[in-house]
């Protein structure tokens, strides 16, 4: 499945697959993608998705849309391309054979970790210090565990809802990606604003719940 991954600086905010025909990308509510700037039009553009191939299109939008620092209006995009909006950053992927690992078991649980070219923000910082882990305490997943190696993972079922776990510096945090069920925190509920990750922080999502652990 296509997917654009949204970057803003060294923070991943976004991931979205593509599995409408049409995916719009704006500041206004009423997009498929909402990007918060001034700078972005309400209707700046749209990914058209078709047979094998996904185009990226400018809306006649003010300050424009490129791709790869070149100004479009109309083009079709390769693996590895990368949109620019305004401030917004914005990696296409075109499916299996990228840089991502997917793992998922019969209960249709499905975890996707993956491998982003964003370098860490504090670099100098032991790599084992940044690594979290999370283990499925409730539901048909139970006794699962995963270590955090990525910089993004997200969980989920795609098409009902999924999250991503961000890792920046030396905290985690989460946040929902896309779908409608809710996403809780210690029975709080979390949107697309990143909440950071204590230990022994239990998140939910579609009847499983996760515990999270700073290794």
């Amino acid at each position: 499945m296509p997917k654009i991954t949204i970057h803003l600086g060294n923070d991943i905010i976004n991931e979205v697959e593509l599995t409408q025909e049409r995916t719009t990308l704006g500041r206004r509510p009423f997009s498929d993608v909402v990007m918060e700037n001034l700078a972005v039009s309400g209707r700046h553009a749209c990914l058209i998705r078709q047979d094998q191939q996904v185009t990226i299109e400018d809306l006649d939008s003010t300050n424009g849309t490129y791709v790869n620092g070149r100004p479009i209006k109309k083009q079709i995009l390769q693996d590895g391309d990368v949109i620019e909006i305004s401030k917004f950053k914005i990696k296409f992927s075109s499916g299996p054979g990228g840089d991502e690992d997917m793992e998922e078991n019969q209960d249709g649980l499905t975890v996707n970790a993956s491998l982003t070219q964003m370098p860490l923000a504090n670099t100098d910082q032991p790599v084992a210090n940044l690594v979290g882990r999370i283990k499925v305490i409730a539901g048909p997943a139970a006794g699962r565990e995963l270590f955090l190696t990525k910089m993004v993972t997200t969980f989920g079922k795609p098409g009902v809802a999924v999250a991503a776990i961000t890792r920046r510096e030396q905290n985690y945090f989460v946040h929902i990606v896309e779908g409608t069920d809710a996403l809780l925190l210690n029975d709080s509920p979390v949107g697309q604003e990143p909440r950071i990750l204590k230990e022994d922080d239990q998140i939910s999502l579609n009847g499983t719940v996760l515990q999270f652990f700073q290794c």
